[in-house]
């Protein structure tokens, strides 16, 4: 049977032939469409996390609202006390509070992840003839576009109130995309929790233990020269503090090979090992 088969011609093989063992035989015969490369399959779960959030709106929330509300409760209750003047601490605490933000927000790629295997989801794309990675992938993917509205709204809130970044646009560009790489990497360890744990309150439970004494302990709000020696030793180390640190000073226009080193080092790591475990719980979910 030659591969231009109508589907009037098998109706009536079926017509003429009910057997449906005959049947089975003629429609194998035909060609099947060509299997999605790893970027289409992803590219697609990643348009379907968009849609999530057009038919959800409120998940918006946390990467508009709660950005602002960090901005401003910070910048005026801290600015006068730690650096003299809300106007100079925004300069310090802006790019900061932009990394503490888009790390935090990132916990909701596992709650995602979590929500899907729950309602079943997941059994559906495991039968799908796609590349296996192509689900976590396409939830970090569609989370990027989170991570850019939250920057783009801190962004915006700070110049409104005095941020006034010497690196210019290219300086903030360069800033975010860094942050945008971090937190692409950083995602995957929420994927790795969100199929582990059973439920989504858990998977929020062990993101907000890890991600508080991160953002926190840093230099997001002051300089860690201030702290005791015992404490500047984990700060200078955590990979939050050399984010915060090459993201300031590339929007101050500077090239901090060192902090973006650190960055990407720290980037690369953890996307190696928490992908690889959360592949592995994947494919043995």
């Amino acid at each position: 049977m030659s591969t231009a088969t109508t589907k009037t011609e098998l109706e009536g093989v079926k017509l003429a032939a009910p057997d449906a063992e005959r049947l089975s035989a003629l429609l194998v015969g035909l060609d099947r469409p060509p299997r999605p490369s790893a970027l289409s399959a992803s590219l697609t779960f990643g348009w379907r996390a968009m849609l999530k959030i057009k038919h959800v709106p409120e998940q918006l929330f946390d990467v508009t609202a709660f950005p602002i509300m960090l901005v401003l409760m910070y910048t005026y209750l801290f600015g006068g006390a730690l650096a003299g003047s809300t106007q100079e601490y925004i300069q310090f605490l802006l790019p900061g509070i932009l990394v503490m933000s888009v790390v935090m927000i990132t916990m909701y790629t596992g709650v995602s992840v979590n929500t899907d295997i729950t309602k079943g989801v997941f059994d559906r794309f495991r039968t799908l003839p796609i590349w296996r990675p192509a689900p976590m992938v396409g939830y970090l993917l569609g989370d990027v576009l989170r991570y850019v509205l939250a920057s783009a709204v801190m962004l915006t809130v700070g110049m409104i109130i005095g941020f006034r970044p010497d690196g210019g646009v290219l300086g903030v560009l360069a800033g975010v995309a860094l942050l945008l790489v971090f937190a692409f990497a950083f995602s995957w360890i929420w994927t790795m929790f969100g199929l582990l744990l059973r439920t989504e309150k858990s998977v929020m439970g062990v993101s907000m233990m890890v991600i508080f004494p991160l953002t926190f302990l840093s230099n997001v709000f002051v300089d860690p020269k201030t702290m005791p020696g015992w404490l500047q030793a984990f700060v200078n180390n955590s990979p939050i503090t050399h984010l915060a640190t090459a993201v300031r000073e590339l929007m101050a226009g500077s090239w901090p090979a060192s902090a973006l080193a650190w960055s990407l080092g720290w980037a690369g790591l953890i996307m190696v090992v928490f992908g690889a475990v959360t592949m592995r719980l994947y494919n043995r979910k």
